[in-house]
């Protein structure tokens, strides 16, 4: 089993059991996405990829396809505990200006928290 998936108060947590996000995995990522939004199971998703020494192309393509369809439906996406080499692609992609980035699983969850509460203000 490539991911674990965990549904919590305010958003859905996916997190990547493999040491790979590419090709393999990524269709499967994106049907987690799909089915926690359209699912109806939460608007805001966490992503964690602490497990992952390796990503290419088409991991990226399933992050932000994530990211996309939680902005789409008033959420976010947060990914937590992208270690070096994939910290590094995204640096080099420029995806670090648009992703909510975070070390770790809680410092996620407390963002998506804070957002919640800022939503409530709007």
């Amino acid at each position: 089993m490539d991911f674990r998936i965990e549904t919590l108060e305010h958003c859905t947590s996916i997190t990547i059991e493999a040491s790979k996000l590419n090709s393999a995995i990524s269709p499967e990522l994106k049907n987690h996405f799909n089915d926690a939004i359209q699912g109806g199971k939460s608007s805001n998703l966490l992503l964690d990829i602490s497990n992952c020494d390796y990503c290419d192309s088409s991991g990226l393509s399933a992050i932000l396809l994530g990211h996309r369809n939680t902005k789409n439906n008033n959420g976010v996406l947060v990914v937590a505990g992208a270690k070096e080499m994939v910290s590094k692609l995204i640096n080099l992609s420029k995806l670090d200006a648009i992703l909510n980035l975070t070390p770790t699983k809680a410092e996620a969850l407390d963002m998506i928290m804070m957002l919640e509460i800022e939503k409530g203000f709007e």
